[in-house]
C-alpha cells in the first residue's frame, strides 16, 4: 500500500496537477486508511481490500469524532485512489464503487455585516508597519473574495494597481483575473510605500505580503493574526479567513451582482457551489421583511 500511495501521489502532482493543499488532503486520508488496515486487518495485497474494510474505517473515524463532511471527503479520496489502482491494473475490482457518500446537510457559512467588517478592520495598529500590512491583507481579502492560500501567494507583479486588477492562481493552478476596488488599492499602495520595504530583507523577494522576518507568510501565521483581531473586536461570531470570503460574496450579491460573475471571481468550478450565497441573501431578505413590515 505504501508504494501504491506514493505512485498515486505522483499521479496527482504530475498528471493531474492538483494544488499542494489538495494533495496533502489526499495523502492524510490515504495514510490514515493505510494505518487502519495495518492495525485492524490481515491483508497482504491491495486486491484483498474489501468494501467492509472501507466501511469499518469510516465508522471508526466517525466514532473518533470526525464530522460527516470529513467522512465524505475521506470516502471521495478513497474512491479516487481505487479508480487509480484499477486504471493501473493493480486491482481488478473496486471495493469502494457501491459505497454511498454520506448525505451531508450543507452548513450555511457565517458572514459579517458591513458594520462588523468596518469594526474588525479598525483593529490593526496603523502606527506600526505590521499593522499597515494587516489592514492591507484584510482589505484585499474582503475586496476580492480570494482564498487565504491565494492571498498569501500573490506576487508583486500579480497586482495592477493602475488598472485595478489582480492575477490570481486558484485551485489546480487555474488563473483568473479579479477586479480590485479602490479602497484595497489605496491600502496596498500604502503598505508597499510605508511598510513592506521595512519588512523585506532580500531584494529578490517578490511575495507581496511577508511576515515580520521578511519571508512569505504562512496560513497559520495569517490565521493567528485574524484570530487576534477577532478577539479584540469582540464580535460574537466565529471569524476565519473563509468568513471574509463568504462576506464578500454575500454582500455583492445583495447589491445586485450577477451570480455568474460572482462564480468567476470566487473561482468556483461549479455554479452550484456559488448558489449557496443566493440562499444567504434570501435568508437576509426574510429577516429584513420580518423586522420592518408592519404585518409581518
Amino acid at each position: 500500500m505504501d508504494i501504491y500511495i506514493a505512485a498515486f501521489m505522483e499521479f496527482l502532482a504530475y498528471e493531474k496537477g492538483l494544488a499542494k493543499n489538495t494533495q496533502a488532503a489526499y495523502s492524510r486520508d490515504l495514510n490514515k486508511f493505510n494505518s487502519f488496515l495495518k492495525n485492524n486487518a490481515s491483508i497482504n495485497t491491495a486486491d484483498e481490500i474489501t468494501k467492509e474494510h472501507i466501511i469499518d474505517f469510516l465508522n471508526w473515524q466517525l466514532e473518533s469524532g470526525i464530522s460527516y463532511a470529513t467522512a465524505a471527503r475521506t470516502l471521495s479520496s478513497l474512491k479516487t485512489f481505487f479508480k487509480f489502482l484499477i486504471l493501473e491494473d493493480i486491482i481488478k475490482f473496486n471495493p469502494s464503487s457501491d459505497i454511498d457518500t454520506p448525505r451531508i446537510k450543507r452548513k450555511l457559512p457565517q458572514i459579517l455585516t458591513i458594520e462588523e467588517i468596518d469594526h474588525l478592520f479598525s483593529q490593526p495598529n496603523l502606527i506600526k508597519p505590521l499593522g499597515i500590512r494587516d489592514r492591507a491583507m484584510l482589505e484585499l481579502m474582503y475586496g476580492t473574495g480570494i482564498r487565504v492560500s491565494e492571498l498569501l501567494a500573490v506576487k508583486m507583479e500579480d497586482l495592477n494597481t493602475t488598472a485595478g486588477f489582480l492575477r490570481c492562481l486558484g485551485k489546480g493552478q487555474k488563473e483568473r483575473i479579479i477586479p480590485v476596488n479602490q479602497t484595497s488599492i489605496d491600502w496596498i499602495n500604502r503598505y508597499i510605500s510605508n511598510a513592506r520595504s521595512l519588512l523585506v530583507k532580500s531584494p529578490i523577494e517578490r511575495t507581496l505580503f511577508v511576515n515580520a522576518n521578511g519571508k512569505p507568510m504562512t496560513r497559520q501565521g495569517f490565521y493567528k493574526i485574524l484570530t487576534n483581531y477577532a478577539a479584540k473586536s469582540k464580535i460574537q461570531k466565529e471569524i476565519t479567513p473563509h468568513t471574509l470570503r463568504h462576506s464578500f460574496a454575500t454582500h455583492i450579491l445583495e447589491n445586485g451582482a450577477d451570480l455568474r460573475a460572482v462564480q468567476e471571481m470566487l473561482g468556483h468550478a461549479d455554479i452550484s457551489t456559488t448558489q449557496i450565497y443566493t440562499h444567504l441573501t434570501r435568508t437576509r431578505l426574510r429577516e429584513v421583511y420580518q423586522l420592518y413590515h408592519p404585518r409581518a
